[in-house]
């Protein structure tokens, strides 16, 4: 079986040395989903939750996540981002989070688009969970990831 990169011989957490891997261009792109009930999906398309427009907000929220994941996972390597779009789109089920992530570095950018879709969904959650007690966040994934040299 291969050894797992974030440890090390005895077994104990590190952070994986990428300084001799090349510099390249990486990007990611992740989604995910929360389930809302009909009366909730109404308000959001009406602007009437009361702690604002619930779809910009999850937007910024998600775009300010990819950029501190290393300060929330531990082994993450900091990155200097180039590229964050993250869009939440209201379907007849509930809200749907896409995100994609791109710098140039060492190391790849797919922690960042799922932390993005991560707090995008639970700003959602926040912003609702004053008129809607049965959403449910799911079907969080990568979509792609990429790397591509200049």
């Amino acid at each position: 079986m291969t050894q797992f990169s974030h440890t090390d011989n005895d077994g104990k957490a590190r952070m994986v040395d990428v300084s001799q891997k090349p510099s390249l261009l990486r990007e990611a792109s992740a989604q995910g989903f929360i389930r809302l009930q009909p009366e909730t999906l109404k308000l959001i398309n009406e602007n009437l939750i009361k702690k604002g427009d619930v779809l910009a907000i999850a937007e910024i929220a998600g775009v300010q996540a990819a950029k501190e994941t290393s300060r929330l996972i531990p082994l993450c390597h900091p990155l200097v981002l180039s590229h964050v779009v993250v869009s939440a789109s209201l379907s007849d089920k509930g809200v749907s989070v896409h995100a994609t992530v791109r710098c140039t570095g060492n190391t790849g950018v797919e922690m960042e688009a799922l932390t993005a879709v991560n707090i995008a969904l639970l700003t959602v959650y926040d912003m609702c969970k004053a008129v809607d007690k049965e959403m449910e966040i799911g079907n969080i994934r990568l979509l792609e990831k990429t790397k591509t040299p200049f």
